[in-house]
C-alpha cells in the first residue's frame, strides 16, 4: 500500500471533479483498489503501487485535456482511460478553448491574417473598427503562449484615456480607478482562464494589467505584450511603449482609428507608429475592416451609418472652405 499527492495544476479543479463530483465517482469506479479522496486541487490517493501508476498516467491525461480543452465529460474520462482514440491534438485553426469549451478560431480571412502575422513577426500592429475581435484574438493568442510555456508572462495594457471624469476626483485607490478602463481585457481573460487560476496568475503577476503611464523604465522580456485603443496614445507614449520591448516577446498593438478620443489638437500616437514602422523588418500590420465584424449584425450597420455620416461631414466641411 502506497500513498500520493497529485496535484491539479493550471486548470480549474471543479471541470476535473465534475458537477456533483460526477466525474471524481466515475474515476473511482474505474479503479477500485485505490482511495482517491479530493480537496482543492489536490487527489490523495492511496492503494496498490501497481494500480497507482496507471491511476497517475490517467490523472495526468485528463489534467492535459481539461488544460486545452476547458470541459471534460464522461465519455472523455472513458476513452482516456480504456486507451480508446481521443482528442489529443487541438483541431486546426483554433488558438484555444473558451471556458463552456467553444474553439477560438479566426472567423475572417483577416483574423486569420492576424494568427499568421504573429506568428512571423515580434510586433503585431492590428487595426480596425469596433467589434472586428482585435483585442479578443489578441488575448487568445497571448493565453495560448502561456499555456504552451512559450512565454513567462502577459502584460495587458491600455492608455487611460479621460472621458469627463478626471482620475483624480474618482473614488478608491488607483487600481479602483483604473480597472473601468482595463475591464475588457478582464472579461476576455475570464472568457478563456478559470477564476480561481485567473486570479492566482494576477497574483503571482504572471498576468499583469496596468495602465500606459506605469510601462516607464520598464523592460519587457519572455512576455506577450498587448497595448489596447493605441489609437488614444500620443506619439509620445507609443514610442515609449514600443522601446520597452525585451527579449523573447512579442507585442500586438490594437487600436481603432475611429474611435480616438484625444484632444482634437492631439496627434494620435498609433497614425503616426504606423506611418513611421510599416516597413520595418519583424513588424507586421494587419488591417481589418467592416467585415470583420463578428458581433450583433447591428454592429456591421451602426459602423456603416456613421461611416456614411463622417463622409458627409468631411464633404460639407470641404465645401464650407470653398
Amino acid at each position: 500500500m502506497i500513498e500520493k499527492h497529485l496535484i491539479l495544476e493550471d486548470i480549474d479543479p471543479v471541470v476535473f471533479y465534475g458537477v456533483g463530483n460526477g466525474h471524481l465517482q466515475m474515476i473511482r469506479s474505474l479503479f477500485p483498489k485505490l482511495r482517491i479522496v479530493a480537496r482543492d486541487n489536490v487527489v490523495r490517493v492511496l492503494g496498490d503501487e501497481e494500480q497507482m501508476a496507471t491511476f497517475e498516467e490517467n490523472v495526468e491525461k485528463i489534467r492535459q485535456h481539461v488544460l486545452r480543452f476547458n470541459s471534460l465529460k464522461e465519455e472523455d474520462i472513458l476513452d482516456i482511460v480504456k486507451g480508446r482514440r481521443t482528442k489529443d491534438d487541438i483541431p486546426e485553426g483554433v488558438v484555444v478553448y473558451s471556458m463552456s469549451g467553444r474553439p477560438i478560431k479566426a472567423r475572417t480571412a483577416n483574423q486569420q491574417r492576424l494568427i499568421e502575422a504573429y506568428e512571423k513577426h515580434d510586433m503585431i500592429f492590428a487595426v480596425g473598427p469596433a467589434g472586428t475581435g482585435k483585442t479578443y484574438l489578441s488575448i487568445a493568442l497571448a493565453v495560448k503562449a502561456l499555456k504552451e510555456k512559450t512565454a513567462k508572462k502577459i502584460i495587458l495594457s491600455r492608455p487611460a484615456v479621460e472621458a469627463g471624469e478626471k482620475l483624480g476626483f474618482l473614488p478608491g485607490d488607483m487600481k479602483e480607478k483604473i480597472d473601468p478602463y482595463l475591464q475588457p481585457l478582464y472579461d476576455a481573460l475570464e472568457d478563456m482562464l478559470p477564476q480561481v487560476k485567473l486570479q492566482d496568475m494576477m497574483e503571482k503577476h504572471v498576468i499583469q494589467i496596468a495602465p500606459l503611464a506605469f510601462m516607464r523604465g520598464r523592460t519587457l522580456s519572455d512576455a506577450v505584450v498587448i497595448l489596447d485603443e493605441a489609437q488614444n496614445t500620443t506619439p509620445a507614449q507609443i514610442r515609449m511603449f514600443l522601446t520597452r520591448m525585451g527579449w523573447n516577446t512579442k507585442m500586438i498593438i490594437t487600436g481603432d482609428m475611429t474611435q480616438i478620443d484625444l484632444p482634437h489638437s492631439q496627434k494620435s500616437g498609433l497614425i503616426e507608429a504606423i506611418h513611421i514602422l510599416n516597413n520595418v523588418e519583424g513588424i507586421g500590420v494587419v488591417n481589418l475592416d467592416r467585415s470583420d465584424i463578428v458581433r450583433h449584425k447591428l454592429v456591421t450597420r451602426i459602423v456603416n451609418a456613421y461611416e456614411e455620416y463622417d463622409k458627409e461631414v468631411k464633404g460639407e466641411e470641404v465645401k464650407g472652405e470653398k
